[in-house]
């Protein structure tokens, strides 16, 4: 049995020729075989891991929080519409795609004109708030795609407002913004929805008017404020005036029911009555007695 000469095969020369080895024994051909293939090896192994390290961010995927993935699987029938990937790391395979959605309420601003009844031109300055259906993403990402606020969003809005405003004058718009805001998002949530899409809210955050009809409408509320002012002040005037005619009325009464019970025999047992007590009191004082018929007393202050 031939075994393996370490003097005869050193490291660092080149590996025995077809016919030695045909000569040496298994071990020394297995040893051979290895040393022949290493370098091989090596840059299979190098290619692998930089392909690895190439592909590392496509085929481990993060998925944040506050987001879902759609999965697009390229040998088995597209887009899952059916199954939404949940927070956390995730394996794709190189040829399939992972689609990440962001579910959480979102905000996008945007200014647009639109023209009233009487064909003038009103600027909008809106913030839409606005968040994908999440059980509907798959479908959304298959039917509109990741683009969706400016595919649907915005274009909902735009449309119901320029309808709205197109059937109001320029003072209602002005005046009631909450109200024709309200009548858009009402509509627009109908729209959107049928496009997997739910708006939550749309803000008028300015509205701009032509210079020359501004101050005209705000001129025209100075006037109606004035005008509610003296209403008002009317109104108060006249409760006022009630107020005094029922008082004297009130008075007028009292004073009949007062004079009707003052006979001259009680006016004269009154007066009677204050004289004694007047007598009583230390300060000094003249009382002449008997003036005239009556005999009411005559008081004097002292000298």
């Amino acid at each position: 049995m031939s075994t393996y000469d370490a003097d005869a095969y050193p490291a660092d020369d080149l590996l025995p020729d077809e016919e030695d080895l045909r000569d040496a024994g298994p071990l020394t051909r297995s040893w051979a075989f290895v040393r022949g293939q290493s370098n091989r090896v090596l840059l299979l192994a190098g290619v692998l891991l930089f392909v690895l390290l190439y592909f590392w961010p496509a085929i481990f995927v993060t998925i944040e929080s506050g987001q879902v993935g759609v999965m697009y699987q390229r040998f088995a029938g597209g887009t899952v519409t059916d199954r939404l990937l949940g927070e956390g790391l995730r394996f794709v395979p190189p040829w399939d795609k992972l689609f990440i959605y962001n579910v959480r309420l979102q905000e996008v601003r945007h200014t647009m004109t639109a023209l009233s009844q009487e064909g003038l031109e009103v600027k909008f300055d809106l913030s839409i708030r606005y968040r994908p259906e999440l059980e509907l993403v798959g479908l959304l990402h298959q039917k509109v795609g990741p683009d969706y606020a400016e595919k649907v969003v915005v274009p909902e809005v735009e449309s119901a407002l320029r309808g709205i405003v197109g059937a109001q004058m320029l003072d209602t718009i002005y005046t009631t913004s909450q109200d024709v805001v309200q009548r858009v998002v009402n509509v627009v949530m109908e729209q959107a929805s049928r496009n997997y899409v739910h708006i939550d809210e749309v803000v008028v955050r300015a509205i701009e008017l032509p210079a020359a009809v501004r101050e005209r409408i705000e001129a025209k509320m100075v006037e109606k404020e004035t005008a509610e002012s003296y209403e008002f002040r009317l109104q108060i005037a006249t409760a006022e005036a009630e107020r005094k005619r029922i008082e004297a009325g009130g008075t007028a009464v009292y004073n009949g029911l007062i004079g009707a019970s003052l006979t001259p025999s009680v006016m004269q047992w009154e007066a009677l009555q204050a004289t004694k007590e007047l007598a009583k009191s230390p300060n000094a004082k003249t009382i002449i007695i008997g003036r005239t018929g009556d005999g009411l007393p005559i008081i004097l202050p002292p000298q």
